[in-house]
């Protein structure tokens, strides 16, 4: 994971370098969470699509997905390379000049939204290390950030949506910015396109996903643990929520991912 300039922390959550050969070509799940997803490839085009949607499909060297609560479907081919950024609600506003609102359930090209990024893929191209490439990219962002001087979302919204994200229920978090659970609903649909409970069950879900994962890579897969330690209910609770947002079960993301690996837990024969 690169280091995010302290200027850009409040809008990019993390820079992440990717270069991963695969067995064959196939589809990598794009899960949803409370970000914004960015990815810019090298060598060639990235073609994503929302799941069961193959009509959605874009293919394009500059990805840009908005919030989302389907899993998006990432096609590879032998070898994919390439920078990813998951950027914030706020960073919408700050790097792109609109709310992420505006950008939920959608999948767009960077020049979409702002017309200054359309060479950035040359650019990158055009260097040979990876230390040159961020720094590219690192100089585009910045620049990006004084053309769109846009506030961010108000401190009573940014708050509630941290609770939110916490896990906090939603009458709790209306609560303690002082206003009714119907206004912080209105107010987080307009920044960031979902509403607070849809937001708090993304936040839970991203918890997990990255609990999953860290999981696997650690080769101590248990859906039972991974459901306790991230608020859930119990095993089927969890089955139930990354059925929904990820299309499939966990121990049925755990094979497609991650195909030498097997997941633990009642979870797994609930499906």
């Amino acid at each position: 994971m690169a280091t995010v300039h302290p200027a850009l922390t409040p809008y990019v959550r993390s820079t992440v370098v990717y270069d991963v050969d695969f067995a064959a070509p196939g589809v990598h799940i794009g899960m949803p969470s409370t970000g914004l997803t960015m990815v810019l490839p090298l060598e060639e085009p990235l073609a994503v699509s929302w799941d069961d949607a193959p009509g959605t499909r874009t293919t394009t060297w500059t990805s840009v997905s908005g919030l989302h609560t389907r899993a998006a479907a990432v096609h590879h081919g032998h070898h994919q390379r390439g920078i990813q950024l998951e950027v914030t609600a706020a960073g919408a506003r700050a790097l792109w000049g609109v709310p992420a609102s505006a950008l939920a359930g959608h999948l767009l090209e960077l020049s979409d939204l702002d017309r200054a990024f359309v060479d950035l893929p040359e650019r990158l191209a055009g260097q040979r290390t990876w230390p040159a490439r961020l720094q590219v990219l690192e100089e585009a962002m910045l620049l990006a950030l004084r053309r769109h001087s846009q506030p961010g979302p108000r401190p009573e919204v940014a708050r509630a949506m941290a609770l939110l994200t916490r896990g906090a229920r939603v009458a709790d978090a209306a609560h303690e910015v002082g206003y009714s659970r119907r206004r912080l609903s209105v107010l987080v649909h307009d920044e960031v396109g979902v509403t607070p409970k849809t937001y708090q069950r993304l936040a839970r879900f991203s918890s997990a996903h990255r609990r999953m994962r860290d999981a696997v890579l650690a080769g101590q897969v248990s859906v039972a643990a991974v459901a306790a330690e991230s608020g859930y209910a119990d095993q089927a609770h969890l089955a139930r929520e990354w059925s929904g947002f990820a299309g499939c079960s966990p121990t049925e993301w755990v094979r497609r991912e991650f195909p030498n690996v097997q997941a633990t837990g009642t979870a797994a024969a609930a499906g």
